[in-house]
């Protein structure tokens, strides 16, 4: 199975950024983790802070991967246009939250993104992109 894992604005500082929220840990930490746990499986991994490059490794990766599991940050909140890319493509979509957004701010609330993916996962910090990959495998 290929998944792609895909990060959005901030994530590049995780392990640095506001690690009473995010934790210490950095993705690329955590990824090596979930590539030893799941060795049969093919991970990919893309991170960016621009909304367009998200788009393009959604189309990039959306016809021929078996699952993608997307953390777009707050783009989450404000972007159409990663809905309408996640809309346009084949491959399944899990929207991932490393907090729980409906602690947090009012607008961290609704989800731009949500009705376009097969689920959302929000609040069980790094295991929530475990849990994504889980459900993405048993599918």
């Amino acid at each position: 199975m290929k998944i792609q894992i895909i990060n959005g604005p901030n994530l590049n500082l995780l392990g640095v950024r506001e690690p009473s929220i995010y934790g210490d840990q950095s993705f690329e930490e955590y990824f090596k983790t979930l590539q030893q746990r799941y060795p049969e499986h093919t991970f990919s991994y893309f991170q960016s802070n621009k909304e367009g490059e998200l788009i393009d490794k959604l189309h990039e990766v959306g016809f021929d991967h078996d699952g993608i599991v997307l953390n777009a940050g707050a783009y989450t909140h404000t972007s159409i246009a990663i809905a309408d890319a996640i809309a346009a493509i084949n491959t399944p979509v899990i929207e991932v939250h490393l907090s729980n957004v409906h602690k947090r701010e009012t607008f961290r609330h609704h989800s731009m993104l949500a009705a376009n993916c097969i689920g959302v996962i929000a609040g069980f910090g790094m295991d929530s992109y475990r849990l994504a990959v889980e459900h993405l495998i048993q599918r």
